[in-house]
């Protein structure tokens, strides 16, 4: 996330704008753009639109390190990130050609991570566990996942997922529309 931070500084200096103007073009707080540009912070994907508004540019600007114009995305190309509030890793997977409609990811969820917050969105989600447990919660109904086990549901039913174990959980992702 740090060449985020960089292009999101980079930007307000070249628009010679000052921190208190791009908080009053994004509604975010000073301190909080202050600290998103010296990478103390992480940075939701809501707050990084904003900043993508604020500037005219799309949030794949944000993302252009982390694409590719190959489909392989080699070990060494894949970039982590987590999202604000959140000590969750996702790690894209995504090769870059037009028309892509699908956001693979790796998905690193800790130990004893509880439920946190409700998502509900359009698409579909897909996830396969690759190591450990997870139990997602959809629309109420718990499902105990084990390495090997799979999901797939509509993003648009209320969902959640927790690790219950002692031991972190690596799951295999595939989901839509596309985010980056």
């Amino acid at each position: 996330m740090e060449h985020i931070n960089k292009k999101i500084k980079s930007l307000r200096v070249e628009n010679e704008m000052t921190l208190k103007e791009l908080s009053e073009k994004t509604g975010l707080s000073v301190s909080f753009l202050s600290q998103i540009e010296r990478g103390n912070t992480s940075l939701a994907i809501t707050s990084l639109k904003k900043i993508a508004d604020a500037f005219g540019v799309t949030m794949s600007y944000f993302f252009a390190e982390m694409e590719n114009n190959n489909y392989a995305v080699k070990k060494e190309d894949q970039k982590s990130f987590k999202l604000e509030g959140s000590n969750v890793e996702h790690t894209r997977l995504a090769g870059k050609f037009p028309g892509r409609g699908l956001e693979p990811m790796k998905v690193s969820i800790p130990p004893s991570q509880s439920y946190k917050g409700e998502f509900s969105h359009p698409g579909e989600e897909f996830y396969y566990v690759l190591k450990g447990i997870v139990i997602f919660k959809i629309e109420n109904k718990e499902y105990v996942l084990n390495e090997g086990d799979a999901i797939h549901f509509p993003s648009e039913n209320i969902h959640q997922w927790k690790n219950p174990t002692s031991e972190e959980t690596i799951l295999l992702c595939a989901l839509t529309p596309v985010i980056f």
